[in-house]
C-alpha cells in the first residue's frame, strides 16, 4: 500500500499547479473583459457593430476559461508522478510506484526508498514547475492600457447616427393658423441611382439633392393631419403625391436639373435644387506608341502598344480596329480587324500593355497599319482616340525620276541586290550551329564574292572603272598594313618632290575618275560613304564573321536609299495669278451713281429682355423711397422671381439663396408684415446680375465734366 505522506505530497504538488494554470487562465480572459467592458462603457448600444463585438469578445473569454479549466482539471497523480521522474533523477524514475500496492518485495524496498528521498526533497516546497507568466502579463498590461484608451477616445466619429428627418420651411404659411393647420412631421428621400453607377440606394440629409443622372428619387412624408401634397418642378404642372392615411410619396426618374418646391395645401415651401451629375465619356490616352512610326528593315516588326483608359463609372468594352493596307496604287487592298485590348487596373482607371505582332497581322514589306482604340463606359458614354499609322519600311522600291535637261536616268538598277546580301547573311547566322565549319566558311566567302562584286557595280556611278581605284584605300581594306612597293598608290611613300607632285594643283585633268559621274557632291558623298561601309562588311565576311558584317550591311543599305531619295525630281506647282488692280483709277474717284439703295426695308421692334424683373426693380426703387407696398405688389415679385428661376436652371444653386429670400418676401407681403431688408438686399443683386450689361451712351463733353473741369482743361490748353 502507497505511504500516505507521499501521496499527500503529490496532492500538494498537483493543487499548486492547477491553482496556478487557473489563475495565469483567469488573468488571460481577464484582459480580454476589460477591453469589451470598456468598449461598451464607451459608446454603449448606440454603435450596434462595436457593441456586438464587445458582446462576442465576452463570450469568447468565458468560453476560454471554461475549456482551459476543463483540460486542467484532467490532470491527476500520475501527471505529478511522471514530472517529478523529469525533474528529479534521484527518484530514479520510480515514482509511480507510490501510487499502486507493491506485488513484490522488490517493489516494496523500491517504495520505500523512493518515499523516503521525496521527503528528503520536499518538492512540494520548492517550485517544481514553470508557466508562461510573463507573456500573459504582457498582455494585461496591453490590454489595460488598450482599454484606457478607449475610454478616452471621442464616441461622436464612431456612432453612426440616425438619419433625421429633412426639413422643409414653408415661409407663406401663416402664424395665426399655425396650431390647426396640417403640418409635415417627417420627411424622407430617397435615391436609387441607375445601374451603370454601380451604387446602391441611399438617402439624402437635406432637400437640396445633387444626383446621378437617370436616379429615381422617392419622397415619402407624413403629416399629422390629412392633407394635398404636390411636387412643383420648374414652375412647371404641379405633381400630387399618392396618399395612404397621413402617409404620402412620389417616385420619379430624374435626367435634368431644376428648382423644386413642396406645396402642401396650396401653400409653397422655399426653392430647394435638383442637381444632376452626368455621365462622362470614358478617356484615352497613348504613350505608345508615336503618331506615325516606321519599322526600320532589320527591326523586330512588333509594335508595343501603351495606354491609359479612364471613366467616372468603369469601363464596359474596350477595343482597337486595325486597318491593313497592302499593295500599292489602284491595287491596293484594305482588311480590318478588331483586336480585344487587355485592360488592368482599378474600377476607374485602366491600363493597356499589349504588344502588336505585325507578322501575325499578315503585314510584310511596305505594308501600313491604321488603328485606333474605342471604349464604351456601361451606360452611353463612346469614346474613340485618334489614328495612328505603323508602317513597315520596304527597301525594294525604286523610284524612276528624270529630269528633261539631263536626259538621262541616273538611278542605279541594284537597289535590291544589298538587301538580298542581307537576308542571306541572317540566313547563315541562323544555320550557323546546323551546318559544318568548313561549309559556313565557305557561305560565307562566296557572300563576301557577292559584296565585292555589288560594290563594282555601284562604283560605275562614280567613275571607279578599275579595282585598284575604288574604297577608302585605293582596293586595300582598311586596317591592312601598307608598305612601299606593295603596287599601290600611297601619300605617305611619294616623292614629294617630282615635278607631277608639285604641277598636280595647277593642271586641269579631264580624264578623272571621279569626275566622269552624274551625281550632285552631296549625293556622290553619300554613295562613296555607301561604297566604304561595302568594303568593311566585305573584310568581314572575306574573314568569317558575317555577325560583325551585319551592321555595316544595313548602314549600306540606308545610305543607298538616301541616295535614291535624293535623286527624285521635283516640278513646282503653277496656279492662276489674279492682274493687277488699276487702283490710281479707281480709289477715291467718289463715283457713287452705281451705288443704289436698298429697296425693301423692315423695321424690327427690338424686344425687351426680362421685362418682369425690370419692372420688380422700379418697384424695388419706389419702395425703399416710400417704405410702403400693396398686397397685389406680391404678383410682380412672383413673375421676376419665375424669370429669375428660368435662368437659374442652367446652374442650379447659384440664386438659391435669392429665391428663398424672395418667398420670404412675398409671404410677408401677404401676411401685411415689415419686409425682410436683408433679403430685399439679396434678391435685388441677383435680378441686376441677371440683367445683361447696358449699352454705353456717348454722353456730350459739357455733361461730363464739371465747371472746374473746363476751366482746369482751359488753362491746360493755354
Amino acid at each position: 500500500m502507497a505511504l500516505p505522506d507521499s501521496i499527500h505530497i503529490l496532492q500538494r504538488i498537483r493543487r499548486q499547479y492547477v491553482q496556478a494554470k487557473l489563475w495565469l487562465y483567469v488573468l488571460q480572459a481577464l484582459a480580454a473583459i476589460l477591453v469589451a467592458v470598456a468598449i461598451l462603457w464607451r459608446w454603449q448600444l448606440e454603435a450596434p457593430l462595436l457593441a456586438a463585438t464587445a458582446v462576442a469578445i465576452l463570450l469568447g473569454a468565458v468560453l476560454y476559461f471554461i475549456l482551459r479549466w476543463r483540460s486542467v482539471s484532467k490532470i491527476n497523480l500520475q501527471h505529478v508522478a511522471r514530472h517529478l521522474n523529469r525533474q528529479y533523477p534521484q527518484l530514479e524514475d520510480s515514482t509511480e510506484l507510490l501510487l499502486i500496492e507493491p506485488e513484490n518485495l522488490l517493489q516494496k524496498l523500491q517504495q520505500q526508498r523512493v518515499s523516503q528521498t521525496l521527503h528528503v526533497l520536499h518538492p512540494e516546497r520548492q517550485k517544481t514547475f514553470t508557466l508562461r507568466s510573463t507573456a500573459t502579463y504582457t498582455f494585461l498590461g496591453l490590454a489595460l492600457l488598450f482599454s484606457i484608451g478607449i475610454l478616452y477616445l471621442p464616441a461622436a466619429p464612431l456612432i453612426t447616427a440616425k438619419p433625421e428627418s429633412i426639413k422643409v420651411e414653408f415661409p407663406d404659411a401663416p402664424v395665426a393658423a399655425a396650431d390647426t393647420a396640417a403640418k409635415i412631421e417627417k420627411i424622407e428621400i430617397s435615391i436609387t441611382p441607375p445601374t451603370y453607377t454601380g451604387k446602391g440606394t441611399y438617402r439624402a440629409d437635406s432637400p437640396n439633392l445633387r444626383v446621378e443622372e437617370g436616379s429615381t428619387l422617392t419622397w415619402r412624408i407624413n403629416t399629422n393631419k390629412p392633407a394635398q401634397l404636390q411636387l412643383e418642378l420648374n414652375e412647371q404642372q404641379p405633381i400630387s403625391f399618392k396618399k395612404q392615411g397621413n402617409k404620402y410619396s412620389l417616385s420619379r426618374s430624374f435626367s435634368s436639373a431644376g428648382l423644386y418646391t413642396i406645396n402642401l395645401n396650396g401653400q409653397k415651401s422655399a426653392f430647394y435644387t435638383l442637381e444632376i451629375i452626368l455621365d462622362e465619356a470614358p478617356t484615352i490616352q497613348i504613350q505608345k506608341p508615336e503618331q506615325y512610326t516606321e519599322v526600320l528593315f532589320g527591326q523586330p516588326q512588333r509594335v508595343t502598344l501603351q495606354a491609359q483608359l479612364a471613366d467616372d463609372y468603369g469601363i464596359r468594352e474596350a477595343n482597337m480596329i486595325a486597318t491593313v493596307a497592302k499593295g500599292t496604287g489602284e491595287a491596293v487592298k484594305f482588311r480590318e480587324e478588331k483586336i480585344k485590348l487587355n485592360l488592368s487596373g482599378g474600377a476607374k482607371n485602366y491600363t493597356v500593355k499589349q504588344t502588336l505582332d505585325l507578322q501575325k497581322l499578315g503585314m510584310t514589306y511596305g505594308d501600313e497599319l491604321y488603328f485606333y482604340l474605342q471604349a464604351w463606359d456601361r451606360h452611353r458614354g463612346y469614346t474613340r482616340s485618334e489614328t495612328y499609322f505603323v508602317q513597315i519600311e520596304d527597301t525594294t522600291v525604286v523610284y524612276n525620276s528624270f529630269d528633261l535637261s539631263m536626259g538621262v536616268n541616273p538611278v542605279p538598277e541594284y537597289f535590291r541586290s544589298q538587301r538580298q546580301i542581307i537576308i542571306d547573311t541572317e540566313k547563315l547566322l541562323k544555320e550557323q550551329k546546323s551546318i559544318s565549319r568548313a561549309e559556313f566558311e565557305q557561305r560565307s566567302n562566296t557572300l563576301g564574292i557577292d559584296q565585292k562584286l555589288l560594290r563594282l557595280r555601284y562604283g560605275k556611278f562614280l567613275g571607279e572603272e578599275f579595282e585598284s581605284g575604288i574604297g577608302p584605300g585605293g582596293g586595300i581594306p582598311e586596317g591592312e598594313e601598307h608598305y612601299e612597293g606593295d603596287g599601290h598608290d600611297h601619300e605617305e611613300f611619294a616623292d614629294k618632290n617630282s615635278p607631277e607632285v608639285l604641277l598636280d594643283p595647277y593642271l586641269h585633268k579631264h580624264d578623272q575618275e571621279e569626275a566622269a559621274t552624274f551625281f550632285e557632291p552631296a549625293v556622290k558623298a553619300k554613295l562613296k560613304g555607301a561604297l566604304a561601309q561595302m568594303w568593311e562588311a566585305e573584310l568581314r565576311l572575306r574573314t568569317h564573321k558575317p555577325k560583325e558584317a551585319l551592321p555595316y550591311e544595313y548602314k549600306a543599305l540606308r545610305m543607298l536609299k538616301d541616295v535614291q531619295q535624293s535623286q527624285r525630281a521635283y516640278v513646282a506647282k503653277t496656279g492662276f495669278e489674279a492682274p493687277p488692280l488699276k487702283e490710281p483709277e479707281l480709289r477715291l474717284t467718289g463715283e457713287l451713281n452705281k451705288i443704289t439703295p436698298l429697296s425693301d426695308q423692315k423695321s424690327i421692334a427690338a424686344e425687351k429682355q426680362l421685362p418682369n424683373t425690370r419692372t420688380a426693380l422700379q418697384w424695388m426703387a419706389k419702395y425703399k423711397q416710400t417704405g410702403k407696398y400693396k398686397p397685389a405688389d406680391a404678383a410682380i415679385l412672383e413673375k421676376a422671381g419665375q424669370e429669375l428661376a428660368q435662368r437659374s436652371l442652367n446652374k442650379p444653386g447659384s440664386n438659391l439663396k435669392a429665391l428663398q429670400d424672395l418667398r420670404t418676401i412675398i409671404s410677408e407681403m401677404q401676411r401685411g408684415e415689415a419686409l425682410c431688408q436683408s433679403c430685399l438686399i439679396s434678391v435685388e443683386r441677383a435680378w441686376v446680375n441677371l440683367l445683361p450689361p447696358a449699352e454705353q451712351t456717348p454722353q456730350p463733353q459739357q455733361a461730363v465734366r464739371s465747371r472746374l473741369g473746363r476751366e482746369y482743361l482751359r488753362k491746360l490748353e493755354k
